[in-house]
C-alpha cells in the first residue's frame, strides 16, 4: 500500500501527546488564508512511499515516543483522502503497541454509505483525533478556507457519536476567528459533543508565508497580525466554558 506523502518529522511536540513521528501527507480540499502548509494542497503528487518504508523508519524512534507516551500522528494536507493507505498503516501501528492519532480538518467528509464504511473501520485503529475547527459561522468559513462548515460540524458530531476521543484545535486570526460572538457559538458547539479530551488554542502566526511566495500566491493575511496573550486566554475561556 503506498501513499502521496510530503514530508515526515521525527520528534514532533505539538500535535498529540508525547513525542511523535509525524507524517504530512499530500492533499487538501480547502484552502485556509492562514495556512502554513500550502505547499500540501494539490492532489497526487509529493514522495510516494509504502506503509513498510514508514513503519520500517518509525522503528528508529520507539523508545523515544515510548518513553514519552508518544506515537504517530498522519497531518496534512488532508489524511482522510487517503483512508486505505491510513489504514493499512494504523493497523501496522496497532500491532506493534504504537499509538496513532490523525490530525484533520474533516473537509471530505461524506455521508455516503461508502466513505463511512472505510472511516469506520479507521476508526477501528485510530487512538486520538485532532479535529481543526475553523470557524463556526457557516459564510465565514467559506471565506475563511474556500468551504462551507456543514460537513465538517457533521464529522465532529460523527465521531463524538462514535465515541472517538477528539482533540479539539482551532486558530485564532484576529478579526476573523477572534471575534467573542463566533467564540462563543463555537463553545457551545463543543460543549454537545462527548468526547472532546482537550482544547488548544493556536495563535495566528505567518510563518508559512515564504512556502506562498514560492508557489507565487499572493498570501491574503499579510496585514494581519497574531493575537495577544490576552485574547488567546479569552478565546481559551470561551471555548472551555461548556466542555462537559
Amino acid at each position: 500500500m503506498k501513499g502521496n506523502i510530503h514530508s515526515i518529522e521525527t520528534c514532533g511536540t505539538v500535535d498529540g501527546p508525547g513525542i511523535r513521528y509525524i507524517v504530512f501527507t499530500q492533499g487538501c480540499l480547502l484552502r485556509c488564508q492562514y495556512c502554513h502548509n500550502a505547499d500540501t494542497w494539490e492532489i497526487g503528487t509529493g514522495k510516494i512511499m509504502t506503509v513498510d518504508e514508514i513503519v520500517q523508519d518509525l522503528e528508529s524512534y520507539r523508545p523515544f515516543m515510548e518513553a514519552s507516551g508518544g506515537g504517530i500522528t498522519v497531518s496534512g494536507g488532508e489524511p482522510l483522502l487517503q483512508m486505505p493507505f491510513l489504514l493499512e498503516l494504523f493497523k501496522a501501528c496497532i500491532a506493534k503497541g504504537i499509538h496513532t492519532t490523525i490530525d484533520s480538518s474533516g473537509g471530505n467528509f461524506s455521508e455516503r454509505p461508502e466513505y463511512l464504511s472505510q472511516l469506520d473501520e479507521l476508526l477501528l485503529y485510530t487512538d486520538l483525533v485532532l479535529v481543526d475547527l475553523k470557524h463556526i459561522n457557516r459564510e465565514q468559513h467559506k471565506r475563511l478556507t474556500g468551504k462551507y462548515n456543514d460537513h465538517i460540524l457533521k464529522f465532529t458530531q460523527y465521531l463524538s457519536d462514535k465515541n472517538i476521543p477528539i482533540w479539539v484545535r482551532h486558530v485564532l486570526v484576529p478579526d476573523i476567528t477572534d471575534v467573542d460572538e463566533y467564540l462563543d457559538e463555537l463553545g457551545e458547539f463543543i460543549g454537545t459533543l462527548n468526547n472532546v479530551e482537550k482544547i488548544e488554542v493556536l495563535p495566528y502566526h505567518k510563518l508559512g508565508v515564504y512556502k506562498w511566495e514560492a508557489l507565487n500566491l499572493k498570501y491574503p493575511l499579510e496585514d494581519t497580525e497574531p493575537p495577544t496573550e490576552d485574547r488567546v486566554e479569552n478565546a481559551y475561556e470561551r471555548l472551555t466554558r461548556h466542555l462537559k
